[in-house]
């Protein structure tokens, strides 16, 4: 009975080794620029790879000359075509003291890019709940370019403000799907009400401001370009 004995082990001899570095001492001459240079043929990476792009100037040529070549149309929507649009902003009264400062952003903001006050129409519903449905309402009367749907939800003891602050996205979400019309989101989400009242013109901005710019945009884009 044969038994079981451990594997021979192999063993390396000076002549089974690669002779990796058997020329590290020579060196090539060539023509650069009319003069002549010296390069050292020692087996390193930075050795190895000089004189060839890296991979990552390869893909920029790449990605460069495809860029000049291709026939791709970029369609964006913009700021300074404001004239003729209209607007709807649905407000929630609910935290009025913010939603006020947000709505005086946004139509600041309108007039600054040349839509008339006209063309600019303010919806008062109860809280940011009651937005999505009134927003797609607005959207399916074929009379606004977009919908601005502004609110505030700050978190309290309970979990109602998670219910509210998910409810009002979703409506608004769906009321641009339904309605074939830009519906923004400006809906602050806060901790407290210091977290609301830096954005509705404290610290860090006014977000009522920013909507109407992403309104404008939007607007833009679907009466120019996606009708």
């Amino acid at each position: 009975m044969e038994s079981l004995a451990s594997p021979p082990c192999l063993r390396l001899t000076p002549t089974a080794r690669p002779q990796l570095h058997s020329r590290q001492s020579s060196s090539a001459c060539y023509i650069h620029g009319g003069s002549s240079v010296k390069k050292s043929n020692n087996l390193s990476f930075s050795s190895s790879a000089s004189g060839f792009p890296s991979t990552l100037a390869v893909e920029k040529e790449l990605r460069s000359s495809f860029v000049q070549t291709a026939a791709v149309r970029h369609v964006t929507g913009s700021l300074i075509r404001g004239e003729g649009l209209r607007f709807a902003i649905v407000v929630a009264r609910f935290n009025e003291v913010v939603t006020k400062l947000l709505l005086e952003g946004a139509i600041e903001t309108f007039k600054k890019y040349a839509v008339r006050e006209e063309d600019i129409e303010v919806i008062w519903v109860p809280g940011s709940f009651e937005i999505g449905v009134v927003a797609q309402n607005l959207g399916k009367s074929g009379k606004f370019n977009a919908v601005l749907c502004i609110g505030a939800v700050i978190r309290g003891d309970t979990t109602h403000y998670d219910a509210v602050a998910n409810s009002a996205a979703s409506g608004v979400l769906s009321a641009g799907i339904n309605s074939g019309v830009p519906c923004i989101f400006g809906v602050l989400t806060c901790e407290d009400m210091d977290q609301a009242l830096n954005r509705s013109g404290g610290k860090a901005g006014n977000k009522g401001a920013e909507t109407a710019l992403t309104a404008l945009e939007m607007a833009s884009l679907f009466e120019h370009h996606l009708k």
